[in-house]
């Protein structure tokens, strides 16, 4: 498809009459999607057929027992190193952004570097972005000349990426951005039908090629939806074909349609009460490659973040933004391999593990599979000062995870306290005991202070 290249200026003005959004500042993506859902004017979905409901049980399984993915931001964007949104945030024309085409030129296969980074970090699954905000496919398209075989790379890099996550043994998933700042009905679409039809007529032509060309894919996860609401992307449409062409895909909420799974961004919330739910993370604050941004967290907070998503039945998809080679920062490389090697020993704790209702401790964190209550231990105490309170199940026993030690234990009415620890934890950087429960273990956080301090 040939489009008339619109000046980044104008595209800006477009913007702001289309969007409706405050002008009080460029709004990063969480607070696009925010605005998004405040504005909806969608009725609720009907009710789910039993049918419906036995198929999406079927699809997400997998998915359910995986727990822990790859995220992976990949554009022109790492060319210049200053964010995804650089050209945004930047006000970039579009003119100007497009010669950073031919200058992305990764090398070959780079995704097999991710991938098996992704499988000494326990990860099950991968997505990557095959279309971000900027426009630019990694794929290979018949609609635009924008994409990576027909500059820089040479090449198709979704189909590299496929590749590389099949040979590791991991699931496929493709992000895919709606709003797009290069093409030029990417704005005039919200207040012009004809821009309107050619555009939607685009997008759905990139998810035909995307889950056509490749073999299985697992999941789409859709991006921004800016500027139309459901009636206007045509979505109920847009995933009868993708359903059609998948029958076994999971799709995300994005395209403005509640699809199978929530996506809580830069935060962990549980959904509603059997909604699937999954929280995307940065490894530092940035989603694309930015080299000056050193705010990392580190392995320790990465672990607790993925035990805080296990603990209420939802997975954790963590980022990382190669550079424009394809490397991958050797900060996320090492804060991957850390977390890998905790999950070699504890993987069991995260893994097809159940929705968890204890949760009060100062000292750790809990996940379960049944009745196996697992307690993740952030701040090791040694010697005998380890305990939680209000548990309303009998402990039949208790170990470490990583060692398979056996752990003494003495529980009263009110605690359950852990005895003749060694003064070093165990294990790096969180020590997780097996405590095994004769029912399914809850916790009543307030036994103690109702039968102690009387009645709140």
């Amino acid at each position: 498809m040939k489009t008339k290249q619109l000046s980044r200026r104008d595209y800006l003005r477009l913007l702001g009459a289309g969007a409706g959004l405050a002008a009080s500042g460029l709004p990063d993506m969480s607070q696009i999607v925010s605005a998004q859902t405040a504005q909806s004017s969608a009725s609720a979905p009907p009710p789910e057929s039993a049918e419906a409901r036995a198929d999406r049980e079927r699809r997400m399984r997998w998915w359910h027992e995986a727990k822990f993915g790859m995220f992976i931001h990949w554009g022109l964007y790492s060319v210049l190193g200053r964010h995804e949104w650089v050209m945004e945030m930047e006000g970039l024309p579009a003119t100007e952004y497009a010669q950073l085409a031919k200058r992305f030129t990764p090398k070959p296969n780079a995704a097999r570097e991710w991938a098996r980074l992704a499988r000494r970090a326990g990860q099950k699954y991968m997505v990557m972005t095959t279309k971000h905000h900027e426009g630019f496919c990694n794929f290979d398209t018949k609609t635009t000349n924008f994409c990576a075989p027909k500059q820089g790379p040479g090449r198709d890099l979704v189909r590299e990426y496929v590749e590389a996550a099949r040979a590791e043994g991991l699931r496929v998933g493709f992000y895919y951005s709606l709003m797009d700042w290069h093409h030029p009905d990417g704005a005039r679409c919200a207040t012009d039908e004809a821009a309107r039809q050619r555009f939607v007529e685009y997008i759905h032509t990139h998810i035909r090629e995307l889950l056509t060309n490749y073999g299985r894919v697992d999941v789409l996860w859709y991006d921004v939806a800016w500027p139309l609401d459901a009636k206007g992307w045509e979505s109920e449409r847009m995933n009868r074909m993708v359903f059609q062409l998948q029958p076994d895909i999971i799709v995300n909420n994005r395209n403005k349609l509640p699809g199978d799974f929530s996506t809580p961004e830069q935060r962990i919330e549980a959904a509603e009460a059997g909604r699937a739910w999954e929280s995307c993370m940065t490894m530092n604050d940035s989603w694309g490659y930015q080299r000056a941004d050193d705010d990392w967290k580190t392995p320790k907070q990465i672990v607790r973040n993925l035990i805080t998503c296990a603990h209420d039945g939802g997975n954790y998809l963590l980022n990382i933004g190669p550079k424009p080679d394809g490397s991958v920062p050797p900060e996320s490389v090492s804060i991957l391999n850390t977390v890998g090697q905790w999950m070699d020993k504890n993987g069991q704790s995260i893994y097809e593990t159940d929705i968890c209702q204890p949760r009060r401790s100062r000292n750790g964190s809990f996940t379960r599979r049944g009745n196996t209550l697992y307690f993740h231990v952030h701040f090791w105490p040694g010697g005998d000062g380890l305990a939680f309170a209000g548990l309303q199940t009998k402990v039949k026993s208790a170990r470490l995870l990583a060692t398979g030690k056996p752990v003494a234990f003495e529980q009263d009415t009110y605690r359950v306290r852990f005895t003749g620890l060694p003064q070093r934890a165990p294990d790096d950087p969180i020590t997780t005991l097996v405590v095994e429960c004769e029912s399914e273990p809850k916790q009543d956080e307030l036994f103690v202070r109702r039968r102690e301090r009387g009645s709140v």
